[in-house]
């Protein structure tokens, strides 16, 4: 009988949005916009992050000025509480989906061999 991978893929978003990390970053999320000032402070914050990795990608120079801007923005949202603890929860996520990108990657791993640097 053949595997279809696409409903192990399906089968998989479901156990991620029952899982406990995602349950408790969509409930951190939802505080922290169902909060005026606390959802502007991190889209600004987001925004920010945004442009800076576009300008990354694109080759572009940060300026010194750019990145004193981002470490500012970076300390305020951390000293709100309900941000901090969403940045928390999105680190455990991400964490979490790259585990998973290693065992799903495996089997390709397996077949080309891990470069010798990794």
């Amino acid at each position: 009988m053949a595997v279809n991978i696409y409903d192990s893929a399906y089968g998989l978003e479901k156990v991620i949005r029952d899982s406990e990390e995602f349950s408790s970053l969509k409930r951190l999320y939802d505080a922290v916009n169902s909060d005026e000032s606390a959802r502007n402070m991190f889209e600004n914050f987001r925004n920010m992050q945004m442009q800076l990795q576009q300008k990354q990608m694109m080759g572009e120079n940060i300026s010194q000025e750019e990145v004193e801007q981002a470490q500012r923005t970076v300390a305020l949202v951390q000293q709100h509480e309900a941000i901090s603890q969403l940045m928390q929860a999105e680190q455990r996520m991400s964490t979490v989906i790259t585990e998973i990108n290693k065992i799903i990657m495996k089997p390709l791993e397996d077949l080309y061999g891990v470069p010798e640097n990794q």
